[in-house]
């Protein structure tokens, strides 16, 4: 059987997505977004977990947004319980994007603590698309577990995810701002004040948590 133009596009761009060029691999990414086949669906997977470039991994995760959630979903709860750092940290995000709450039991406790920075910052994302309706303040406090891990980014990364659970989450942060640990404490009133006052940033709320932590005082709002 002679194969159609479909077929003979396909195979090119899945072909391409092993390219040495980023460019090349980026415009077979998006070839296949745009023409979405269930052919395709393992070699978008498996490159998410050795693609180097940002800009095509971002493609590469649009292309799996663009293939039927029940057959995307599975591969990807696959790649999160056995693969690679990068494996996990792609699939996640991708299911983030995806929004198919069918992957919540994914979202263990070991996940969200999980030793490699972008993995857990891709599972804290995920957890936030992903949580049940009323699951919320199980989450919150299951997240802030964390606080005062990492550097900055690591730190921004989880104060985004905390806020977007919205209210829920200033009793935990509260609680928090009084912990032993002055690294928790510093990140919990960061991560309220900048709740308040999101055009703030994060720099400006970091100080702002540094200068309560001396003065021991602090201003809320109710």
């Amino acid at each position: 059987m002679t194969p159609s133009v479909q077929d003979t596009e396909v195979l090119r761009a899945v072909a391409a997505l092993g390219d040495a060029h980023p460019s090349v691999r980026l415009r077979a990414a998006l070839a296949l977004g745009t023409h979405p086949d269930p052919r395709s669906l393992g070699t978008l997977v498996e490159r998410c977990a050795v693609e180097p470039d940002f800009q095509v991994r971002e493609m590469l995760t649009w292309a799996l947004t663009r293939q039927p959630a029940e057959a995307t979903v599975p591969v990807l709860l696959d790649e999160v319980r056995s693969g690679g750092a990068q494996a996990r940290s792609q699939a996640l995000h991708t299911l983030s994007k995806v929004g198919d709450r069918r992957a919540w039991p994914v979202i263990t406790p070991a996940l969200l603590a999980d030793a490699d920075d972008e993995v857990a910052r891709s599972a804290w994302r995920a957890a936030v698309a992903l949580v049940p309706d009323g699951a919320e303040p199980g989450l919150a406090v299951a997240l802030a577990a964390r606080l005062g891990r990492g550097g900055r980014e690591t730190r921004l990364s989880l104060s985004r995810a905390l806020i977007a659970l919205g209210e829920t989450i200033l009793p935990t942060l509260r609680a928090a701002s009084a912990d032993p640990d002055p690294d928790v404490r510093e990140h919990a009133l960061a991560t309220e004040r900048l709740f308040h006052d999101p055009d703030a940033g994060f720099e400006f709320a970091l100080h702002e948590a540094r200068r309560v932590a001396v003065l021991g005082t602090r201003d809320r709002e109710e």
